[in-house]
């Protein structure tokens, strides 16, 4: 059960980050002509319960000449729900730590 709740808590960690750094890169972009966001999409892993994965949809540059379609008050808000994603994720890592600790200390 522990090191489930570690895989669980690594895939998080990492499709946090993942949808951070997609979010930083719109970010810089907010400037750029005909730029097109790509946004996130969080998925549960089969079977239930064994982490989560994120896939990434739409990144590109548009021939147009108009503005970023980068919204900032969209990225800023996910940008503070993706840390509080990894900051969560991070707790179930150390809950799983915790715990392997204990049943060790059991078993020896």
């Amino acid at each position: 059960m522990a090191i489930a709740a570690l895989s669980s808590g690594v895939t998080g960690l990492n499709a946090a980050e993942r949808a951070l750094g997609n979010s930083a890169h719109a970010i810089a972009n907010i400037g750029t002509q005909g730029f097109q966001p790509s946004q996130a999409q969080f998925t549960e892993n089969a079977p239930a319960g064994s982490g989560v994965s994120i896939s990434l949809r739409g990144q590109q540059l548009s021939q147009g000449e108009g503005p970023s379609a980068t919204d900032l008050a969209t990225e800023t808000t996910n940008s503070l729900v993706y840390k509080a994603q990894f900051d969560l994720s991070a707790k179930v890592i150390q809950a799983a730590d915790q715990n392997l600790g204990t049943l060790i200390d059991i078993q020896a």
